[in-house]
């Protein structure tokens, strides 16, 4: 009744207008264009400020999409900008699952249209994001790599696995579209292909799928100015997207692409973190980027508004365009945004939350309150299994090959050979992609870690080799090598994303010919039905590789973080959901595990630990820290 009387009186802003109008707004025949002269975006033919935050549906539990999308709108906002994840749609070639939980991604587009909420749809299919291999799917990296080039619309192996995924989701989003009655505002053309190329074609020739199926836009595109206008990696009438533009950014844009709008589609109120960093990124305070956005009626996008969680194995990395320097990404996807990792709004989120509304010159909704948080006791759980009593049927094939070569995308692999006439020495292991540990006849040898940002402590402590040499020793004449290797996160950004996982390219011994022949793989994806089927069975106490198992009595739920400072290196799944790595160089130590995944009553705590062969502490904590 308050807005009615509102509006009646004319006492509101068109900003504020435009905000309070959305709840209502979202129904069909509205229209999102740009301004024949470039100079708005336009909704119904008038100026229109976008103002959205970024968040993933794959990265949040479902049952918490709703407060998010709540969340984004108290802080003044009117659009949700979304990546889709191709690779968690498409985990086998050719099998799509679209509906199943976090995948859902059009459940979530129609919670932002009840909520009033405007979308900008991401779809890749590259999308970077921190996300293992920015979104590609990791069966594409079965082909040989010199036939293989990602992100090139010639390529026999790409672009066809491409087109099929458009031609999947499209009829998906199609009713989705504003034109069609949904909220979809605008569609990104990949995603930040300047930093990559320069090949427009390949932008159009990825328009044209999404044209092919009914979805004409309008388009944008999204880089950074510099790579925008040195590359020209823009599509013919799409709107531009900046990372990290500002005010002044955009009217530079203006002048260099005055036909079309631009926006600041990337934000940056925080920043992403990995692991052996010292600490997690602050949040930046953007504080006068934000007032002069609002000043200016220019419309953006906060990357991240709210960050969530790389649950699992889909954390990507980064590197050098060599591949070197490579650092893997946290599960946590926090990214010092103004709504944490929890749904709570930060100091930060108070601030922007403040300017915004002074410049609608309206009442905000209220900020929804965060889903409780719990901190239960401490439990210690006692090995019950040994990976090595539970290892699956080895793979056909005498030659060590990376995991994908096998038709495994993520987790762990295993590589068993014997070594005749064998003399203490050094192990040379080539491109071992990420992290490993190696053992002669069952016994711990030390390992290889890719990332070089271990500090010295744990290396000496765990015998990791940040070369490819490491000393190796047995008193028997043939013993086995196991080389039981993680993949950490594939690269999800610059020219070094051929990155597959497992042993890459040799393993010789003191420098000697590659050690062929006779190789056994074992996948070991340590999914919830990998977790599920395990046999309580541990033949060899000494031997690291080690599951371990808790009961936590709960009478109520809420969200928690499962605080693993007294482990080493490994993974933990509560109730067969895996919460993600954890790894005692940090900075993060606590695990976040939502109120969804628990119940009231016993609650199942399983860890991986790669190194440990006691138990330790498991504590909770009612925050990231």
């Amino acid at each position: 009744m308050r807005r009615r009387s509102f509006l009646a009186a004319g006492l509101l802003t068109p900003l504020a207008a435009s905000f309070l109008g959305d709840s209502t707004a979202l129904a069909a025949g509205r229209r999102f264009s740009y301004a024949t002269d470039g100079s708005a975006f336009l909704l119904d033919g008038k100026p229109f400020q976008i103002r959205s935050g970024e968040m993933h549906p794959a990265r949040i539990p479902v049952q918490y999409w709703r407060h998010r999308i709540q969340m984004a709108k108290a802080m003044g906002l009117n659009t949700i900008a979304i990546y889709i994840m191709w690779n968690y749609l498409e985990e086998r070639e050719g099998v799509f699952d679209l509906t199943t939980d976090r995948r859902d991604f059009a459940a979530f587009i129609r919670l932002c249209q009840e909520e009033g909420m405007y979308v900008i749809l991401r779809p890749g299919p590259y999308v970077c994001g921190e996300w293992d291999l920015g979104g590609l799917p990791a069966w594409l990296l079965k082909h040989d790599p010199m036939s293989l080039r990602v992100r090139e619309s010639a390529d026999q192996h790409y672009f066809p696995a491409v087109r099929r995924y458009v031609n999947t989701i499209a009829p998906v989003l199609k009713p989705l579209m504003i034109d069609n009655g949904g909220p979809i505002i605008m569609v990104q053309v990949e995603n930040e292909y300047g930093s990559f190329g320069n090949d427009q074609q390949y932008l159009l020739e990825v328009r044209k799928l999404w044209q092919d199926n009914g979805i004409d836009g309008p388009f944008y595109t999204q880089d950074s100015l510099g790579f925008a206008e040195q590359n020209h990696t823009v599509v013919p009438g799409g709107a531009i997207g900046l990372s990290g533009g500002d005010a002044a950014q955009i009217a530079r844009c203006r002048k260099s692409f005055p036909d079309v709008p631009a926006l600041s589609g990337e934000l940056y109120p925080g920043w992403l973190t990995h692991w052996g960093d010292k600490d997690f990124e602050p949040p930046r305070d953007m504080t006068k980027v934000v007032k002069d956005l609002m000043a200016g009626g220019l419309s953006f996008n906060f990357y991240m508004v709210h960050g969530g969680t790389n649950f699992g194995f889909w954390a990507g990395a980064n590197s050098g365009d060599d591949g070197g320097n490579y650092l893997a990404d946290l599960t946590s996807y926090d990214y010092s945004a103004p709504i944490n990792e929890q749904g709570a709004a930060t100091e930060h989120y108070q601030k922007y939350r403040a300017i915004i509304g002074g410049h609608l010159g309206a009442a905000l909704p209220p900020v929804p309150p965060p889903p409780p948080a719990i901190a239960p006791a401490a439990v210690t759980p006692v090995p019950f299994a040994s990976l090595w009593d539970n290892l699956p049927a080895a793979l056909p094939g005498s030659e060590p090959k990376p995991m994908e070569q096998h038709g495994q995308n993520l987790g762990f692999v295993l590589y068993r050979r014997s070594l005749p006439a064998f003399k203490p020495g050094t192990l040379n292991a080539i491109a071992v992609h990420d992290y490993a540990t190696v053992f002669l006849d069952g016994e711990y040898q030390g390992g290889y870690s890719r990332s070089t940002a271990l500090p010295a402590t744990y290396t000496r402590k765990h015998r990791i080799s940040t070369t490819e040499k490491l000393p190796v020793a047995s008193a028997q004449a043939e013993p086995v090598l196991d080389v039981l290797v993680e993949g950490l996160g594939r690269i999800n950004y610059g020219h070094a994303m051929v990155d597959r996982k497992g042993i890459t390219k040799q393993v010789s011994l003191d420098g000697g010919g590659a050690l062929t022949g006779g190789w056994q793989t074992f996948p070991l994806p340590m999914d919830e039905s990998f977790v599920a089927g395990l046999r309580p069975s541990i033949s060899d106490k000494a031997r690291p590789g080690l599951f371990f198992k808790a009961a936590l009595a709960l009478d109520s739920v809420g969200d928690t973080y499962v605080d693993m400072s007294d482990w080493t290196h490994g993974v933990v799944w509560v109730n067969g959901h895996n919460l993600g790595r954890y790894w005692e160089i940090g900075p993060q130590l606590r695990l976040y595990c939502p109120a969804t995944f628990l119940r009231p009553g016993l609650n199942e705590i399983v860890v991986f630990d790669l190194h440990q062969t006691e138990p330790a502490r498991i504590s909770f904590n009612a925050k990231l820290g």
